[in-house]
C-alpha cells in the first residue's frame, strides 16, 4: 500500500519536473524574479533586513520540529522540490523589469507552516540565482521577501481563514494558491515601485507596475490555484492520515 502511494507521488511530482525542465530549455534566458541590479543596494539591503528574522525563526523552527515529527524531513524535501519547479516556468514582464510565474508557496505553506516555507523558498531561490541566473543575490532578500514571506502568510492565512468555515479543503487550498500568487506579485510591485521610483511619486508607478503584471498573473494565480488544489487532493486521496496530523482533523473532516 505505502509502495503504491509512493509511486504515485513521484509520477506526479515527475511530470511537473519533466513540464519545467521542457520550460527551461525551450524559454530564452530571462532572468526570473526581480532581477539582478534592478533594485539599489539600500533598497536590496533593506529588504534583506527585513527578511532576515523570518529565515532565522523558520530554521529555529525547523530544528525543533524535526525532534518531534518524524514525517518533516521528507515532507521539507518535496516542499522544497515543489516550489523550486513549480517557480522554474517564467513568463517575461519587459516593462516591469522582472517575470510572472507561479510560485509554489502556499503549498509549502500549507504542508509546512508559513515559516517553514520561508526557509524553503529562500533555498530554491538561492540555487536558482547561483546556477540557473534566475533572480539575482543582491535581490535575494527581496525576492524571499515576496514570494517566501508575503506569499506564504497570505496563503496560509487564507487556507486557515476557510477551513474556520468548514469549506472542502480543495477549495481552501484553491484560494490559498490565488492569494499567495496575488500577493507575491503585489510586494514585487511595493518593491520595485520603492526602488525604482525617482523622483516620481510611489502610488502611480506601483499602480503602473501592478497593471504590468495583470495579464499574465490573473490567469497565473488560477493556475497556481488550481496546482496548490490538485497537491492538496493528492494528499488527501493517498495521505490522509498526513493532513490529519498537520491540522489534527478527524477522519470524517478529512474525507469531506
Amino acid at each position: 500500500m505505502h509502495k503504491k502511494q509512493s509511486n504515485t507521488s513521484s509520477k506526479f511530482l515527475g511530470i511537473i519536473l519533466i513540464f519545467a525542465t521542457y520550460v527551461i530549455l525551450e524559454t530564452d534566458a530571462f532572468a526570473m524574479h526581480i532581477s539582478e541590479g534592478i533594485l539599489p543596494l539600500g533598497w536590496a539591503a533593506f529588504w534583506y533586513i527585513l527578511m532576515i528574522p523570518f529565515l532565522a525563526y523558520g530554521i529555529v523552527e525547523i530544528r525543533r520540529r524535526v525532534k518531534m515529527e518524524l514525517y518533516l524531513k521528507p515532507l521539507l524535501g518535496l516542499s522544497a522540490s515543489l516550489v523550486f519547479v513549480i517557480s522554474l516556468m517564467p513568463i517575461p514582464v519587459p516593462i516591469a523589469g522582472t517575470c510572472s510565474h507561479p510560485c509554489g508557496t502556499a503549498i509549502s505553506a500549507i504542508i509546512l507552516g508559513p515559516f517553514l516555507s520561508v526557509v524553503v523558498s529562500f533555498c530554491a531561490l538561492l540555487i536558482q540565482a547561483l546556477f540557473l541566473a534566475h533572480g539575482g543575490l543582491s535581490t535575494l532578500g527581496s525576492n524571499t521577501l515576496s514570494m517566501g514571506v508575503a506569499g506564504s502568510f497570505f496563503g496560509y492565512g487564507a487556507f486557515v481563514m476557510l477551513k474556520r468555515f468548514r469549506l472542502s479543503l480543495p477549495l481552501c487550498g484553491f484560494v490559498a494558491g490565488i492569494v499567495a500568487d496575488w500577493a507575491t506579485y503585489s510586494a514585487t510591485a511595493v518593491q520595485l515601485a520603492l526602488g525604482i521610483k525617482g523622483e516620481e511619486a510611489f502610488f502611480p508607478l506601483f499602480l503602473k507596475i501592478l497593471v504590468a503584471f495583470v495579464p499574465t498573473q490573473l490567469p497565473l494565480g488560477l493556475l497556481e490555484g488550481f496546482i496548490t488544489s490538485g497537491v492538496i487532493t493528492l494528499l488527501l486521496r493517498r495521505r490522509p492520515d498526513l493532513m490529519g496530523m498537520i491540522y489534527g482533523l478527524r477522519s470524517q473532516e478529512v474525507e469531506a
